[in-house]
């Protein structure tokens, strides 16, 4: 399985430093948002034929990774 770090890019010229998917315009929050309005993987995979099934999976670890940082720094 490939870790999200070979997936989740982050560039100051891209999105404004937000984290996106392999360097598109395409950000983790996205397809958060898309996900949590009730889109499934199948309707995000049509709609944006350059994502990947990886790239969403990445983009829920990177979420959850994050989510666990928080929290132990808090």
């Amino acid at each position: 399985m490939t870790h999200y770090t070979d997936i989740i890019t982050i560039d100051s010229r891209v999105r404004f430093g937000q984290p996106t998917i392999r360097g598109m315009r395409i950000t983790v929050a996205d397809i958060l948002k898309w996900l949590a309005s009730g889109m499934s993987e199948i309707d995000i995979l049509t709609d944006y034929p350059d994502l990947t099934k990886a790239d969403i999976q990445a983009s829920l670890a990177y979420a959850a990774d994050r989510e666990h940082k928080i929290r132990i720094a808090s």
